[in-house]
Parts: structure tokens; C-alpha cells; sequence
């Protein structure tokens, strides 16, 4: 069983920002896969199902971004999940917008909820993608850059990017991770 894990904050006040690149993966998967993201534990929303013969569960904490790690935790303990069974999808300033990439392994860079995930898990390896989002102009407006709303086209551009690590999740599902990387990369 794989779980795979989106980061943002709550989507009712967070929804079509940058910060929720990894939550509008999960949803696009779970809504290409009929999984139905209705149920709460651990401190997040989440749904089971099946994407490519693979049995998965789709979480998106609901912690805010800085604690994602906390509820993270708590599914890998209780499911005594091996690290090569998670997927952790994100935005990232440092990739550009509407591309993706993906490791096996890594620091969190300046990333706040990656920072929280890795102490959490005490470790850095495990697979993550990276949602290209770009930089502001003024390294100043970072928290307003990440968590604004962004205007229509903007989002729809970064779309491009959920759509690809949605593609990247089944690639890993279907044929691994180094295919995917070789792939997507």
C-alpha cells in the first residue's frame, strides 16, 4: 500500500493558491481514480482506493503547511509504512511553473512543510515531486507570493504542473520510480 500525500493548508481559505499545488494533485487524482476524499483522521482528509493495481490511500493534512509532518507521522506509525511506499507531492519555488521533478530522496530545501516532514520522519528518503511555481519578483513578498490568490490564468498555468505529478504518481505506481524520474524529469 502506498500513501500519497499532498501538502498545503485548508482549502476553504487556501484554495487556488500556490501553496496548494500538492492538494490540487491529490484531488485531481482522486477524482480521475473515484476515490472519495470524505473521511478525517490523523489530522487529515483522506480516501482508499486503487490506481494501478496499487492500493493507496490519498491524504492532504490539515494541519497548515509548517506542521504537515505531525499528521504524516502518525499514518506511517500506524500503518508501519517502509518509506518507499510514500509520495509526497509540493510546490517549490526553485522549479519552474507548469514542470515538475521528482527525487528519490532530499533535503527540504527552504520549504516549511518539507522541513516538518523530514523531522518528523527522522529521514529524507522517500520519493517527493516538486510542483514548479517560480519565484516572486521580491524575495520580500514570499509568504504573500505562496499563499495569495493568484489570478485565473496564473492558476490554470500551474495546473499544468498538478497534471503532470498526477501522471508521475501513476507512472511511479505502474513502473517505479526511476522510469518515472527518467520520464518526467
Amino acid at each position: 500500500m502506498y500513501l500519497i500525500v499532498g501538502l498545503g493548508n485548508p482549502e476553504e481559505e487556501y484554495k487556488n493558491t500556490r501553496h496548494n499545488m500538492g492538494f490540487d494533485t491529490i484531488n485531481k487524482l482522486a477524482n480521475d481514480y473515484n476515490i472519495e476524499m470524505n473521511k478525517q483522521k490523523f489530522k487529515a482528509i483522506y480516501g482508499m482506493g486503487t490506481i494501478e493495481g496499487e492500493k493507496v490511500i490519498l491524504l492532504k493534512p490539515q494541519t497548515y503547511m509548517n506542521l504537515s509532518g505531525e499528521s504524516i507521522i502518525e499514518w506511517v506509525n500506524f500503518y508501519k509504512l517502509d518509506m518507499d511506499k510514500l509520495i509526497i507531492v509540493y510546490d517549490d519555488i526553485d522549479v519552474e511553473p507548469a514542470t515538475i521533478k521528482i527525487r528519490k530522496k532530499g533535503s527540504a530545501g527552504s520549504h516549511n512543510g518539507m522541513k516538518s516532514v523530514i523531522q518528523s520522519l527522522n529521514t529524507e528518503n522517500f520519493t517527493r515531486i516538486r510542483v514548479g511555481i517560480g519565484k516572486p519578483e521580491y524575495k520580500g513578498d514570499m509568504i504573500n507570493y505562496v499563499i495569495g490568490k493568484l489570478p485565473k490564468e496564473e492558476y490554470e498555468e500551474l495546473q499544468k504542473g498538478t497534471e503532470l505529478a498526477k501522471k508521475a504518481i501513476v507512472e511511479i505506481l505502474a513502473n517505479g520510480v526511476d522510469i518515472a524520474m527518467n520520464k518526467f524529469n
